[in-house]
């Protein structure tokens, strides 16, 4: 889909005076006004990334009192189990708590629910059995806050319950014996985008803190919480919150201690991301390597052996569980790139997104653990809203569906204005869930379809594509390019800087790479500078490009360092026949 191109302005005053005030390269300068930070007070916060940076975890709302009720229990020698979410961010919260209550000596177990069978959040049949398991105590790790009716079973059935949850909270709040969340009413803790594991990660460091009655730890509880911290970068890197604040402190320094400290499993399953050998990862690494296959193990209701691959320390069973996990990541792909194949048939003769101003789409193969993956996929592709559907008509089941949103549609609105044909729904502005009754579907993707016209404007469906700067291919040296690293982690509100080139020439044949061809590489050429340019998913626009053609290039540049080879290579995002400038929106 044609994007508009939309190089940001920089004020030069701002710019000089941070690349004066800090050494950095005007190019970093300009990056950094474009991400609003141009005050002292802000420069200084920004590249300050010491731990002492973060905030006493007491700090966190509701800390204080769930301390007292986990310090109480592991005291009396009860029975405890962390109750925790079938994704990335739940399975490393889970396994952070998990850690944490055995090395302070505490009987504790763990339940992930099974996304197919049990569904998202706290279950009561699910406490009623943990009761039967003699469990006195429930902690919930990335769930939670919006479970009225189960908290109050566990009250019914005489199980103290905290939880800790970092998802909004509703109109009413669980009856739980103590609640930590970083947004808790009633409370103003500066910063509320933590996710899960960084919850988690607070409330182990405090419980730490409370156990030795001392803020220097011993040793082996130091240990612990680095890995802890490992963990939490992981999961707050695929649960794409705000690389900002606590959590840019958090990535930070837990990419730095994910190689000592991650454990067996991680480093097992790092070798099956070809990530074993370097000395330190990035926040790319776990978002496009471990994540994926974490998550995959969710998606496939396998989400407990991810937990145990966090906890595992046997070698030989935690190279079986990596490897298993790969697989099913493998599988997970498979079935991705199947869906996707399907529904693109279906957009090139039933639904044109080109004309469509949302895609409503649905098949009974399509496997329900993946369908929200392809939602995302197909509405950053047609910047369209986008509804995936998992049909059933011959159970009489409803259809389950995933939702993505897409050119700024709050996703919620439109579905409560389109609830009367749904039986459920939840989920917030950019993601939702649903269900829906088979006979509904086609009123509903009228209704849908008719909402999203009537609040998204043509403009905005032309998807814009931010630019930090234009930049001529002889400044993306080495060391400037090593400069812009300076400003990671990157992720979700500090993303990895875009930069664009104008009248570049492509030398010699572009060519298809990867798995049936589903990427892109070739070389181009700029007043004698020669680079390697990779546009991943991007084979099927191969035949937009010719050699000699002189093109404009929107990339991300980054330094290549496979095999040891540390060179300059650019991350296409888009391209296109060259025009005059690339400073003009097309």
């Amino acid at each position: 889909m044609t994007k508009r191109w939309m190089v940001r302005p920089h004020d030069r005053f701002f710019v000089r005076e941070i690349s004066e005030t800090f050494r950095v390269s005007p190019l970093v300068a300009k990056v950094l006004a474009n991400r609003e930070v141009t005050h002292s007070h802000q420069l200084e916060s920004f590249f300050d990334t010491r731990m002492n940076t973060l905030r006493p975890p007491e700090q966190l709302p509701g800390v204080t009192q769930a301390v007292e009720v986990i310090g109480n229990a592991i005291c009396d020698r009860k029975r405890i189990a962390i109750y925790g979410d079938y994704d990335c961010d739940g399975m490393t919260s889970t396994a952070i708590l998990l850690k944490c209550l055995k090395r302070l000596g505490c009987d504790a177990t763990y339940f992930v629910p099974n996304r197919l069978d049990d569904g998202y959040g706290l279950n009561s049949q699910r406490i009623t059995e943990l009761k039967a398991k003699k469990v006195e105590l429930i902690i919930t790790v990335d769930c939670g806050i919006a479970s009225v009716d189960e908290a109050e079973t566990a009250r019914r059935l005489g199980i103290d319950l905290v939880i800790t949850d970092h998802h909004l909270p509703g109109e009413v709040l669980p009856n739980a014996t103590a609640i930590v969340h970083p947004a808790l009413p009633g409370h103003d803790y500066p910063f509320t985008g933590l996710c899960g594991a960084g919850v988690a990660f607070k409330l182990a460091w405090a419980l730490c803190k409370h156990q030795t009655q001392s803020e220097k730890l011993p040793e082996h509880l130091r240990d612990m919480l680095f890995s802890a911290l490992a963990l939490a970068a992981i999961g707050t890197v695929a649960d794409v919150v705000p690389l900002v604040d606590e959590n840019r402190v958090l990535v930070h320094h837990g990419l730095k201690r994910l190689v000592e400290h991650g454990g067996m499993g991680l480093n097992c399953l790092m070798q099956h991301c070809k990530l074993n050998g370097k000395a330190e990862l990035s926040a790319e690494d776990i978002g496009f390597g471990l994540g994926p296959r974490l998550n995959a193990s969710g998606r496939l209701g396998q989400a407990q052996l991810g937990v145990e691959l966090l906890i595992c320390e046997q070698p030989e069973r935690a190279e079986q569980l990596a490897a298993y996990i790969d697989n099913l990541n493998k599988s997970r792909d498979s079935l991705e790139r199947t869906i996707i194949r399907d529904a693109n048939k279906m957009l090139q003769t039933d639904f044109d997104p080109q004309v469509e101003p949302a895609l409503v789409l649905g098949n009974p193969q399509w496997h329900q653990g993946v369908i929200g993956i392809v939602a995302g996929r197909l509405a950053e592709k047609h910047n369209r809203p986008t509804v995936i559907l998992r049909t059933d008509p011959i159970s009489g089941e409803p259809a389950l569906g995933s939702a993505r949103s897409a050119s700024g549609l709050n996703l919620y609105n439109a579905l409560h204005a389109c609830r009367d044909h749904l039986v459920t729904f939840g989920g917030h502005a950019a993601a939702a869930g649903l269900r829906i009754k088979h006979e509904n579907i086609d009123r509903f993707r009228e209704d849908f379809c008719d909402y999203v016209r009537e609040h998204i404007t043509l403009e905005q469906q032309t998807p814009e594509l931010a630019i930090d700067a234009e930049v001529a291919l002889c400044e993306l040296s080495s060391d400037a390019v090593r400069q812009l690293e300076s400003l990671a982690p990157f992720g979700n509100g500090n993303p990895r800087p875009v930069l664009c080139a104008s009248d570049v020439a492509i030398v010699g044949e572009p060519q298809k790479m990867g798995t049936e061809g589903r990427h892109l590489a070739l070389r181009i050429e700029q007043e004698s500078i020669q680079l390697r340019a990779v546009a991943f998913g991007a084979g099927e626009r191969i035949g937009e490009l010719n050699p000699n053609q002189r093109v404009d290039l929107a990339f991300k540049p980054v330094i290549n360092d496979f095999r040891g080879m540390n060179r300059v290579e650019l991350q296409l995002i888009d391209f296109r026949a060259a025009k005059l400038t690339a400073r003009s929106p097309q």
